[in-house]
């Protein structure tokens, strides 16, 4: 499974992506074929996710909402709820019903910190992108073995066991087991 945001229910993640997407990139001023130029997301892309119409990528936001100088939380965020460090969005789900990543909360640091909670079901994998040098991730898992695998190396990590690594390399999380492994990720940069 890659990071794709899935919309299989409309309450989730997309439905704020897409309203939010379109209201801080017409605040910034920018048209969609100025935000495709600078964020290097095609323009049909950037009009499917608007209308709601497509999936995109967790990095692919990250790289919306650096051209359009927010953080990504701005773009997941429920608009309605007031400005704080709780988010608690489900912004990715696996082909697994027991698989999901909640963002929980962000709290400031040089960039951002974000905190999620994961679960992935019996064999589930997600894979992501290689983040901008600087990016870290802190894994906890609470359930299950957790399998990561950094520039093509896994190692399994079992229940109240944690990891720290740079994010600016290819990375995945994998359940290998036949039961759900559950896991608090941080993100910092």
């Amino acid at each position: 499974m890659s990071d794709i945001l899935q919309g299989q229910e409309r309450g989730d993640v997309l439905a704020h992506v897409s309203g939010n997407l379109r209201r801080l990139r017409q605040a910034t001023g920018l048209s969609q074929a100025a935000l495709a130029q600078a964020s290097g997301i095609s323009r049909r892309m950037i009009v499917a996710v608007e209308g709601g119409d497509a999936n995109i990528s967790l990095s692919s936001l990250d790289k919306l909402a650096a051209a359009m100088g927010v953080r990504f939380v701005d773009l997941v965020r429920d608009p309605a709820r007031a400005p704080s460090a709780e988010i608690n969005e489900v912004t990715w789900r696996g082909t697994d019903a027991g698989s999901t990543a909640v963002l929980l909360g962000t709290a400031p640091a040089t960039a951002e910190a974000q905190m999620w909670f994961w679960s992935l079901g019996p064999g589930e994998r997600y894979a992501a992108e290689p983040d901008p040098t600087g990016w870290h991730e802190m894994l906890f898992v609470t359930e299950g073995t957790l399998r990561l695998e950094l520039s093509g190396v896994a190692r399994d990590f079992a229940a109240g066991s944690f990891t720290v690594y740079a994010t600016d390399q290819a990375y995945a999380y994998a359940n290998p087991g036949t039961v759900a492994v559950r896991f608090v990720r941080n993100v910092v940069s």
